[in-house]
């Protein structure tokens, strides 16, 4: 399935936001500046404000305010990269090397700390203490995900709902807010917001799980990164933990050291372990589940085509890994 006829059916929205979001990087200080386009251009799909977007339109809204508001949850976005490829030491992302690794650290994260207070400044324009409420409890739950990454690091007995927690906090958490403040700027219900909001955090889970089975099965272009990258740096993904819990006791074994000890020494091995352990299709049946639970909560919400677009969303997380 491609991804095009979704961006088409919001296509002039989706062209006034990447307007929006160039005019309102531009900095008197030229390194602020490049770095900053240089992360945004990169050949990200801008999945979080097309769910603004689509959001706001499935429940009819026909001001202007989800223009900025997807350009904010893009700068929201765009920096949570910039640190998270410091904090992981990346070198590759999307296929072009990481602005850290052109740049080095330091201009990274002060970069990733301009965008964070541009989609702030964003944020109060649009004058909704809702909004504000919303994104700002989002940011400060990223940054608690990031940290509890950070903290299972290299350890093979995290356990699954405490990885669901966890991919949920550091991942779906902008989905969720982007789908739930792309309600907000309409005059819905409490119970049309609420099914939007379910919408986002499913979908954003659905797609996480994806990317860990594609970090076995994908490649830089798919995935944005290396396979085996997630393994390098000891992060015990879903794959991974169901061979822990359910695999052959040197399978088992072969991952804990894996995780452990981090690096790629091994990747090979943890494959073939990955691939005979049904460990991806587990995660994906996990996918699937989210999947549905996205598309369970639109169920309640007004036909429209952005409505069948929403569905169409759920139908390409899944595709990807297909």
């Amino acid at each position: 399935m491609t991804a095009q006829p979704i961006y088409d059916s919001v296509a002039d929205d989706f062209s006034r936001v990447n307007d929006l979001i160039i005019d309102r990087l531009s900095s008197h200080v030229p390194m602020v500046e490049k770095i900053a386009q240089y992360i945004i251009e990169s050949g990200g799909k801008r999945l979080r404000p097309l769910l603004v977007l689509l959001s706001a339109r499935a429940l009819g809204y026909e001001r202007e305010d989800h223009l900025k508001l997807a350009a904010v949850i893009e700068f929201l976005h765009t920096a949570t990269l910039l640190h998270d490829d410091v904090v992981d030491t990346s070198d590759l992302r999307r296929g072009r090397s990481t602005a850290n690794a052109r740049w080095g650290n330091a201009p990274s994260v002060l970069v990733g700390d301009f965008l964070y207070a541009r989609a702030f400044e964003m944020m109060v324009e649009l004058g909704s203490l809702d909004i504000m409420r919303v994104l700002s409890h989002a940011t400060a739950v990223i940054a608690e995900g990031e940290v509890q990454q950070l903290m299972n690091v290299r350890n093979p007995d995290l356990s699954e709902a405490d990885y669901m927690e966890v991919i949920h906090n550091k991942t779906a958490m902008l989905f969720e807010a982007a789908s739930h403040t792309g309600a907000l700027l309409t005059d819905s219900d409490e119970a049309q917001t609420d099914a939007l909001r379910r919408y986002g955090k499913h979908l954003g889970l659905a797609f996480q799980l994806v990317d860990d089975v594609l970090d076995y099965r994908g490649d830089a272009e798919t995935m944005g990164k290396n396979v085996g990258d997630d393994l390098a740096e000891g992060k015990a993904t879903l794959p991974l933990l169901y061979v822990i819990q359910n695999g052959e006791a040197a399978d088992r074994d072969l991952v804990r050291q894996a995780i452990r000890k981090g690096g790629l020494d091994q990747l090979e091995e943890i494959i073939a372990v990955v691939d005979r352990s049904g460990a991806l299709e587990y995660t994906m049946s996990k996918a699937r589940e989210q999947a549905d639970l996205a598309t369970e909560a639109l169920e309640s919400l007004p036909d429209s085509a952005q409505l069948h677009t929403l569905r169409k969303l759920t139908e390409l997380a899944l595709s990807r890994a297909s």
